[in-house]
This record gives C-alpha cells, sequence and structure tokens, in this order.
C-alpha cells in the first residue's frame, strides 16, 4: 500500500515547523542548548526564538526559561562549570543580556544595550561576559536620547555606510564589550571604526581574538585583556571568520582566505610574535563560516595541541575531518547526505553536536560520538519529513564534471511526464546540496521535479572550480547549467515542453540573463537578481568590495564585461513569463535591480508581475517576516502552477 504523504504547504512550512538552532553541548556532555526558531500565525510579523535543553539522547526537553512566549531569545552559552547559560533577550526598548542557573529559573539582567547583543562568550574562570553590540560614536554610553527612526538628514562620508540587514549605518559599528557575569559595568574594549565581532577568548583568559570588518573584508584582531591593546593581522581586504586558541594559549588556528579566493584555508596565528603561518592550501573540504543572520558559524575544536577538529562541506555534503596543524594533514573522520550548521562539543572533545537538515528532512538537532565515529539523530524532523526523494545527475562538460540533483515527490508517478523547474543558488560562490529549502519542498509538493546543481563556481569543490565564474558570469557557468537541463529534460519522466527557471540574487542575476539568451523555459522566477551591473556597483553595499576578484574591475576598467555580461543588454530579447520578486529594503541587490528588469519587460511586452515587500532585505525569504514568507512560497509556487504545472 502506498503510504499517505503529509500535506505540505507554504503555512506549514512557515508556521508548522519549528526548527532548532545554534546548537550547543554542556561541559560535560550530558545537555543540550539550542534555540527553537517558529513563526506564530496569530503573529505573522515577527519570527520567535526560545531557548531549550534537553538531554544528550533527546529527553526531556524544556524551555530555559519561563519567561513569556512572545520574548525573542538567542545566542545562549553554557558557562565554563556548566552552571550557568548566558544569553540575549529583545526587550521593548532594546537588549538583554541576561544570566540564568543551567537547572532553570528567574534570569538575572546582566546589562543592556540599545542594538543587538550578539556573540556571548564566557571568560575560562567564568568571571566575565566578552560580546559585540552596536556603538554610535556621538553617544558611546548611550546616555542620550534614541536617535529618530527618521532623521531629517544623512550625511555620510565612508564608503561602508550601510549593509544589508541593518540598513543605514552611518558610524555605528558593533564593538566588543566586557561585563562581570554577576553584573557590574561594562568596559568597551574596541573604538576602530570597523565592525568587531565573534570574540574568542584564550584559554589563560589573557587575549581576545576577534573579527574585525568593514564591507567585503575582514582581518583578525587580537586583543590584550587586560591593558587592552590591539593588533590587527592579515591582509586588509582578505576575509577572516573560524578561529579558536590552542590549549595551552600559544596560537590561534583560524580559518581565511587572504586572497578572497572563496576557498578557505587553515592559518596559524602564533600569540607571542603576532605571525600568520598557512597551514593547508586548498585542502578539499570547506570550512564552514555560516552566513551572518541566517547559518551558525562551525568554529574549529581542538582536541589536543596539535589536532584539531572542524566542519566542512565537500561536494554539497557536510563531513568532520581532523586538522594536524604542523603538517597541514586533514583527516575525514565522518559526512552525510546532509548539510550541517555549527560545531559544538564538550570539554573532553569526546561528543558533538549540530543542527542539520537534508533532501528529506527539515533541520533536525544531531549528535556525534568521535571515539566511535557514530551520529545520532537527537531531534525528529517533524511531518514534513520523507516527503521528498532525489537522485545525482552529473555532467562531463569542458573538461569539468557538474554535479547536480533532480528533487520529485516521494510517490511520484514515472509513468507520467511532469514539469521541472531549475533552481539557481546565490552567490556566486554558494552551492547547492543536501540541505532542506522550503521554496523547493513547497513546489516538490505542488508536483513539479526541481533540478538543482552546481555550476563551475560553485563553493565546495576547491579553490580551481570556484574560481572558474571569476570575470566570466553568464559564460561557462550559463552553458553547465543548460546541459544539466539537456540532461535531466532527456529523463522519461521529464516533460521538456514544461521548464521553468527560478533564481535569487547570483541566481536571480542568471534567471534574467538566461531569458535574454533562450525561450525554452515557460515560466521565471526573478528574486532579487543582479540585473544592470554598473548601477548594481554603485548602489550595493558590497559593490566596490568585490569587483576586482568577480568583475575584472570597476566599470570603468571593465567597460566591456558590464555591459556584454549584464543582463539589462540583453533584456529586449526577453520573451518569458516572468515574476519579479525583491525586498525593497535590500541593500544587497538594491531594488533598483528588479526595477530596471520589470520595466525592460513591460517595455519589451513580456508578461510579468512585480512583487515588492516593504522593509526585507536582501534573506527575506529565509529569514524574513514570517507572513512575507509565506507570501514568497505562495506567490512562486501559483506562478509557475498557472504557466506550466
Amino acid at each position: 500500500m502506498a503510504r499517505t504523504l503529509a500535506r505540505i504547504d507554504a503555512e506549514t512550512l512557515v508556521f508548522g515547523q519549528p526548527s532548532p538552532s545554534d546548537a550547543q553541548l554542556s561541559p560535560d556532555g550530558t545537555l543540550l542548548l539550542y534555540a527553537q526558531q517558529w513563526a506564530d500565525p496569530g503573529a505573522p510579523d515577527k519570527p520567535r526564538s526560545r531557548l531549550y535543553t534537553c538531554d544528550w539522547d533527546g529527553g526531556r526537553p524544556a524551555p530555559l526559561t519561563a519567561g513569556d512566549e512572545s520574548v525573542v531569545e538567542g545566542g545562549g552559552r553554557w558557562s565554563p562549570d556548566g552552571t550557568q547559560v548566558a544569553f540575549a533577550a529583545e526587550l521593548e526598548d532594546g537588549f538583554g543580556l541576561y544570566v540564568v542557573p543551567a537547572g532553570g529559573g528567574g534570569p538575572r539582567l546582566v546589562t543592556r544595550h540599545r542594538g543587538e547583543i550578539a556573540a556571548i562568550a564566557w571568560s575560562p574562570d567564568g568571571s566575565l561576559l566578552a560580546y559585540s553590540a552596536p556603538v554610535d560614536p556621538s553617544d558611546p554610553d548611550e546616555t542620550g536620547p534614541a536617535p529618530p527612526p527618521e532623521p531629517v538628514v544623512r550625511v555620510t562620508r565612508r564608503p561602508d555606510y550601510k549593509l544589508d540587514g541593518r540598513g543605514y549605518l552611518d558610524d555605528r559599528r558593533h564593538q566588543v564589550f566586557l561585563v562581570p557575569a554577576s553584573g557590574g559595568e561594562r568596559r568597551r574594549l574596541t573604538a576602530w571604526p570597523r565592525e568587531h565581532t565573534a570574540p574568542a577568548w584564550s584559554p589563560d583568559g589573557a587575549r581576545l581574538a576577534m573579527v574585525s570588518a568593514v564591507t567585503g573584508h575582514s582581518q583578525l584582531c587580537v586583543a590584550d585583556v587586560a591593558s587592552g591593546l590591539l593588533h590587527r593581522a592579515g591582509r586588509d581586504r582578505g576575509m577572516v571568520g573560524l578561529m579558536a586558541w590552542s590549549p595551552d594559549s600559544s596560537r590561534l588556528l583560524l580559518g581565511a582566505d587572504p586572497a578572497r579566493s572563496y576557498q578557505v584555508d587553515w592559518w596559524i596565528y602564533e600569540g607571542d610574535t603576532g605571525a600568520l603561518r598557512q597551514v593547508t592550501d586548498d585542502a578539499g573540504p570547506q570550512p564552514h563560516a555560516g552566513y551572518p543572520g541566517w547559518q551558525p558559524p562551525s568554529p574549529p575544536v581542538w582536541l589536543d595541541g596539535s589536532r584539531a577538529l572542524f566542519h566542512g562541506l565537500e561536494h554539497g555534503r557536510s563531513g568532520l575531518w581532523t586538522l594536524d596543524v604542523d603538517s597541514g594533514a586533514v583527516t575525514p573522520i565522518a559526512s552525510w547526505d546532509a548539510v550541517h550548521q555549527g560545531l559544538s562539543g564538550d570539554a573532553a572533545g569526546r561528543r558533538f553536536v549540530q543542527t542539520g537538515s537534508a533532501f528529506d528532512s527539515p533541520p533536525v538537532l544531531v549528535g556525534f560520538e568521535l571515539e566511535t565515529r557514530t551520529a545520532r539523530l537527537i531531534s525528529g524532523g517533524g511531518p514534513t519529513a520523507g516527503n521528498t526523494e532525489w537522485e545525482r545527475l552529473t555532467l562531463r562538460r569542458a573538461g569539468l564534471e557538474i554535479e547536480g540533483w533532480l528533487l520529485k515527490p516521494a510517490d511520484l508517478d514515472q509513468a507520467r511526464r511532469h514539469p521541472l523547474v531549475l533552481d539557481v543558488h546565490g552567490g556566486p560562490n554558494m552551492f547547492h546540496g543536501h540541505q532542506w529549502m522550503p521554496h523547493q519542498q513547497a513546489l516538490v509538493a505542488r508536483g513539479f521535479l526541481v533540478l538543482i546543481c552546481n555550476p563551475r563556481g560553485s563553493s565546495t569543490y576547491g579553490r580551481d572550480f570556484t574560481g572558474r565564474v571569476f570575470g566570466d558570469w553568464g559564460g561557462e557557468d550559463f552553458q553547465d547549467l543548460m546541459g544539466m537541463v539537456d540532461l535531466a529534460a532527456a529523463l522519461p519522466y521529464v516533460d521538456p515542453g514544461r521548464l521553468g527557471i527560478f533564481g535569487y540574487s547570483y541566481g536571480g542575476y542568471m534567471t534574467s540573463w538566461t531569458i535574454g539568451q533562450t525561450d525554452r523555459f515557460r515560466a521565471a522566477v526573478v528574486g532579487a537578481p543582479c540585473f544592470n551591473l554598473v548601477s548594481m556597483w554603485g548602489t550595493s553595499d558590497i559593490g566596490d568590495a568585490w569587483d576586482d576578484v568577480q568583475w575584472r574591475g570597476n566599470p570603468r576598467q571593465a567597460e566591456d564585461f558590464y555591459r556584454e555580461r549584464s543582463p539589462s543588454t540583453w533584456a529586449h530579447r526577453a520573451r518569458t513569463p516572468t515574476l519579479v520578486i525583491h525586498g525593497e529594503a535590500d541593500d544587497r541587490c538594491p531594488i533598483g535591480q528588479g526595477e530596471e528588469l520589470y520595466t525592460w519587460l513591460q517595455a519589451s511586452g513580456v508578461e510579468t508581475e512585480f512583487a515588492r515587500y516593504p522593509g526585507a532585505s536582501h534573506l527575506f525569504p529565509f529569514n524574513g517576516k514570517p507572513s512575507q514568507r509565506v507570501d514568497f512560497l505562495r506567490r512562486v509556487g501559483d506562478w509557475f502552477q498557472t504557466k506550466i504545472g
């Protein structure tokens, strides 16, 4: 008897699917702390997040605090002795940093800020808390009146004056603070006009390492806690992220990409000399640095004085590897048909916890025992798990193997032909892989086949593969995608006459490029595209931060490239019915890009619709208001249903 699949629709995917995030293991390895994120249909404009604890086997899940369900909690971290938890909570007039007994009880307010409190870290002796919060140089102690939401005028003299998800910054930047865990006067440790985040304590408590960034670039910053002296290391226009101190506090293991190749290598920072030494060179797995505001990072964990365990991704799959920091040798420990996030271990380095998802499972809690190399499911995936099946596809072209997957309903009738939607990932140096994506699940639930693949330029395939897209947007990457569509369309259960294409961000670039190059697709959805590379360069929060790598220079230096590889140059040839989707507060791919595309399609007589989401930033389909996420999922599905369903 065929099993009955659970009903999945936009409302179920947004309101009916709580998701664990940012899992942390207690020092003794017996308890988990995690943020349970969900959306309430009774308050559809605000995501919810509540801290929970459970046993290692998933038993006895319970809220950490007895607080109001409407309070948004996050960033929970165990004290070194495991008896307390520090966390941040959103208040009516700002944010609070709290400490609560690990066994439950009333939380105690340690300090508060007007802006978001993030990246909480206990000192090794448990006496201090480090964290980051935004600072306005004109009122650093927050003693003056709160600034009005809409000032008379905004004036800036710096290039990095805005950031997607935070909007206009002026000179406000996150700085690192220290405060006694028992309460008392806080101390600001950093003051440079840069973002300072992700503080990491040395085990002796003498130093704090952190990320020091301007938009699109970051360096390592190391602070002497006693004196406040700061040392910055690494290239100005490089990128750093993951870090952890060695057990003896003498050196720091650092994930860095000084050349912005979009393949992270491991480096060692010598604490005594401040020297940086490269440990790996394109060793294979891509260390998972996360994505601010969306995915938590996976910091490495030292196992002894010369080895560290890290979480990485290879060929769209998560795994754990050990790194010998002296030789640079990388050894595989385990891998899964899944994409995990975060990495937290017990004090003994025996047990580890992450969250993870797969094509057939929404996010769950996953535990790993290092000695036996066994993984265990700590929480279930809920009623929507198991509705999707998949098969792997590979294409060999232009000297490279291109990997993809075809997602399909678990009850697919293979005796009939079905419509197919190509989903192009963002980046361009991101990737598709074995992870749960609500828009893909929503389409599969409607009976569509969803083709995802990793054309050249995608990450998790090594430095050479990732770099093949630099200066070639719309070139061989486009040909890879079309070759994969040819491969999938030849399958006996695919209807080659009912093809659609979807893409968001760089995927939106590629979708708007595609409809100007071919009319093989009967429907398109373009989300937050890079449409006109010249105006994108001048209005995006990262336009001038990556032009030298991605676009061969600025518009004057690479005039021909900007003209020839802008979808705007070819949009007059488009004939595909197109839905354009864009957040009105998008500073990454500003809404002017969507407006230009919509205007060109209208002027060219193409059937088109423009959905604009007020107040929504670039990542709103993934972390925005629940009501907007529901509309996004429903609107995309309805468009394809009408055109090719």
